[in-house]
């Protein structure tokens, strides 16, 4: 054992016996040019220009987003002057909260309303879409379903009056986080209540009573949108005509809640967005980014992109010898289209929304169980007819698309049970073999529990293809003739 003694002396010795090595390492190190990273720099560049224009805006500038500020390529945010807005007046009760004091309901149509309005397709949205979803003489730009509205396509316009809005919970002229609460005259924030995928639709139906449509003649969603498809037609069985469901699912599963969940941990470890009290300063810009990143790789597939980039260099003009040198920062063409991707949508949608839509996302169940949690019952109650037998159940799977599960999930009778109101609502589903976010399984759960709850009226279209979750943006031939020849 050393000495205290004999320890400090060590100590003290010790930078003598290496300050020429100290020395040598110093002089290397100067010579040597400091590591650059740009993709690091480029959020430091981004949050200085935020700060610019703050103060340009606190000097009296326009502070309007400029006209290409949709949240990514196929979206277009809309101008105040280019939608309509119901405004709800009296207190709208909540699922997990008593009620919001008042809301506003942003949406576009397309198409005429008949005389005796039974023409009428309302159009439920995703996560981050508005309610542009076509042109319009008041906003040419191309909306999200650009393709799959107007004269003899999907939501054929000759034929039917479409509606789409912004879903309450959402910053594109809906009511929201970013929203004017009227009880203080500050903003939301993170006061906002929590809401509930059954809260955005009811807001619709509320809409739909300004506008004095009784009934629908089909509640048609993709992705967010048909679980509010599903969701209306539960709530209003006698005034849900056909429900169409693509790419969705009757009962979040835990991978795709595992995946939401990480989008919001990235956003709200982000200092700034300040326990969602920034619209005073900075914007989460950085977690905003990451968290659309996580996003983009649950929309699209693997296939797709060895089709598309491979493992090739974002520059093509590097030589072989500066292959061999990698850099940290993004070189293969994926990250770049992940850096773009995020880049583009981070202050295009506001952050706090994102954390309660997708979590509205998170808590969608149809089982029985979890509806009768909630205390929800349907406006108006149909005559179901009477459950089948299994033998029944399974012949009428026989003749469908897939076969009956040979290993069904524990869950599935709670939700047939639970989807019993749809029981007499001409449904289809479409469901994506590539989609990771809801998996295919998904979609052929809801055609099972359907049809275990007597509906003997269901489609279902199982699509392949490359594009993931997002095929229904991009596959106007198939997803778009399925929707059609289903609403003719």
């Amino acid at each position: 054992m050393y000495s205290r003694a004999r320890i400090l002396a060590f100590a003290i010795r010790r930078p003598r016996q290496l300050g020429s090595h100290q020395v040598r390492w110093s002089s290397q190190c100067a010579t040597q040019s400091q590591p650059s990273f740009p993709c690091v720099d480029a959020h430091a560049a981004r949050e200085s220009r935020l700060i610019a224009e703050s103060a340009s805006r606190s000097r009296g500038a326009a502070s309007y987003p400029s006209d290409d500020s949709g949240p990514e390529p196929p979206y277009a945010r809309p101008s105040p002057l280019s939608y309509n807005v119901y405004h709800h007046p009296r207190p709208f009760p909540l699922t997990y909260s008593a009620s919001l004091p008042s809301f506003d309901i942003a949406y576009e149509t397309w198409g005429t309303m008949s005389p005796t309005r039974d023409n009428v397709i309302l159009l439920q949205t995703g996560l981050s879409a508005s309610s542009h979803a076509a042109s319009t003489p008041l906003n040419p730009s191309p909306g999200w379903w650009e393709k799959f509205i107007g004269p003899g396509r999907a939501l054929d316009t000759s034929q039917f009056f479409v509606i789409c809005s912004n879903v309450i919970g959402g910053c594109y002229g809906s009511t929201g986080p970013s929203s004017i609460d009227p009880t203080t005259g500050q903003r939301y924030a993170t006061r906002f209540p929590i809401l509930s995928i059954f809260d955005m639709v009811k807001a619709q139906f509320a809409l739909l009573d300004h506008l004095g449509v009784d009934r629908l003649y089909a509640s048609v969603g993709s992705s967010m949108g048909a679980m509010q498809s599903l969701a209306a037609g539960w709530l209003f069985p006698n005034r849900v005509g056909k429900i169409v469901s693509i790419s969705g699912t009757a009962r979040s599963s835990p991978g795709s809640i595992a995946m939401r969940y990480a989008q919001r941990s990235v956003l709200m470890a982000d200092p700034n967005w300040n326990n969602g009290f920034y619209y005073d300063g900075l914007p989460p810009h950085t977690g905003m980014k990451l968290a659309r990143q996580i996003a983009t790789i649950t929309y699209r597939s693997g296939p797709e992109w060895d089709l598309r980039f491979g493992r090739k260099l974002h520059d093509a003009s590097l030589t072989d010898e500066s292959r061999t040198t990698p850099k940290l920062c993004p070189e293969f063409m994926i990250e770049t289209y992940l850096d773009h991707q995020g880049e583009q949508f981070c202050l295009k949608y506001d952050a706090n929304s994102l954390l309660y839509v997708s979590k509205a996302m998170d808590l969608f169940d149809l089982t029985l169980p979890a509806i009768k949690r909630l205390g929800l019952s349907p406006a108006q109650k149909t005559t179901s007819p009477s459950p089948p037998s299994v033998e029944e159940a399974q012949a009428t799977a026989l003749l469908k698309s897939h076969p009956p599960p040979a290993n069904p999930p524990p869950h599935l009778p709670e939700l047939a049970e639970g989807l019993r109101p749809l029981a007499s609502t001409p449904t289809l589903v479409l469901g994506v073999q590539s989609d990771i976010l809801f998996p295919v399984e998904q979609q052929r759960e809801v055609v099972d529990a359907l049809r275990l709850a007597g509906n003997s009226r269901v489609g279902y279209f199982e699509l392949g293809g490359v594009w993931g979750h997002d095929t229904f943006l991009l596959d106007v031939l198939n997803v778009g003739g399925a929707v059609r020849g289903f609403l003719s």
